[in-house]
């Protein structure tokens, strides 16, 4: 990649459409919306909503901004445009949760019930976009895998009672499934923390994730799960030890891989086993891994936004785990078929 000139980012270089939330969904002039990449507690919202209706938060001691969910995503979105030139860019897929209510100083003494509109503030202190690159793309054991950038932002992770200091923010690069709009995150296109206190910082570390991104190993390890076939023993004994996983003794879990699904989640991917339309167990009741993780990566929607990331790359690992354990590898998830 050619070394790329340091810009300053601002909100306004996000494709911005005349858009409105009704019933759960962005409604633009005659697009389609697309299945949500992340539910839970989230709701959509536009980025035109985002930019002029949230109020932006300060640090309580020095009353400096902090950078904005709309700052992020500009500076994100630029990164890719830019590494990314010849390709279709998708405009940003937002959702929000853990809205933060205010009022305007002038309306301290009024009750709630009360206020006028514009005499009430609100942000939002939970964030997560998906942008989409559909241009790049793979099929993947039937399914089409479009090239994805997805960030997450909390300002609960920042500490906004203290003075400006760098802000954490998470940022992946992988695939959306097609089919279902599930993300496919491996460890290796994903980072955790990234700190940054201004968009360039932000627009910096995007390019360095897109530039190292192995996208061919990860598409290579997707692959190898279709190879592989549960029985319906096998499938059950995996959920059971899931299950006991979050409840055995430190000692024996410190053995053990990390793994991040919870109950709920295992119950949800219990019942598509038999129900969902594209995952589901076959004619001859047998799951192929692919499927298996697909089940994963399907209940980690239902993940608040903050810890979204974090289960869907722990869902690839633990698939690819459990495969290595199939093939009688060396792997310490062993555990989980035994």
């Amino acid at each position: 990649m050619e070394e790329q000139t340091t810009t300053m980012v601002h909100p306004s270089y996000l494709p911005i459409v005349a858009t409105e939330v009704v019933d759960n969904q962005t409604i633009g002039d005659d697009s389609t919306t697309p299945s949500p990449f992340i539910e839970a507690n989230s709701i959509p919202i536009t980025l035109e909503s985002l930019m002029t209706d949230c109020v932006i938060p300060n640090f309580a001691k020095d009353n400096e901004a902090v950078l904005s969910h709309s700052q992020f995503i500009g500076a994100t979105y630029q990164a890719i445009r830019d590494y990314y030139r010849s390709e279709q860019i998708d405009e940003p897929q937002v959702r929000v949760s853990h809205i933060i209510r205010g009022r305007i100083p002038e309306a301290i003494n009024k009750k709630s019930s009360e206020l006028l509109p514009h005499e009430m503030t609100q942000y939002y202190e939970r964030m997560a976009f998906c942008i989409n690159v559909p241009s790049i793309y793979k099929d993947v054991n039937g399914n089409r895998l479009n090239l994805s950038v997805v960030g997450i932002k909390s300002y609960g992770r920042d500490n906004l009672n203290g003075r400006l200091t760098a802000q954490k923010f998470s940022l992946a690069v992988g695939f959306q499934n097609t089919v279902c709009c599930n993300q496919c995150i491996w460890t290796d296109g994903y980072r955790d923390e990234i700190r940054a206190i201004s968009p360039s910082e932000i627009y910096q570390h995007s390019l360095h994730l897109l530039d190292t991104y192995d996208m061919a190993k990860h598409i290579y390890l997707l692959k190898s799960l279709g190879d592989l076939y549960l029985s319906e023993t096998q499938f059950a004994l995996i959920l059971g030890k899931m299950r006991l996983y979050n409840y055995l003794p430190a000692k024996i879990q410190r053995e053990i891989p990390q793994m991040l699904i919870t109950d709920s989640m295992v119950n949800n991917v219990a019942r598509q086993y038999y129900r969902d339309p594209n995952f589901s167990v076959d004619d001859n009741g047998e799951l192929s891994m692919w499927d298996f993780y697909n089940l994963l990566t399907g209940a980690c929607k239902g993940s608040y936004i903050d810890t979204f990331l974090a289960r869907e790359a722990n869902a690839l690992t633990t698939s690819l785990g459990i495969a290595q354990g199939l093939r009688n590898e060396d792997s310490g998830y062993s555990w989980f078929i035994s």
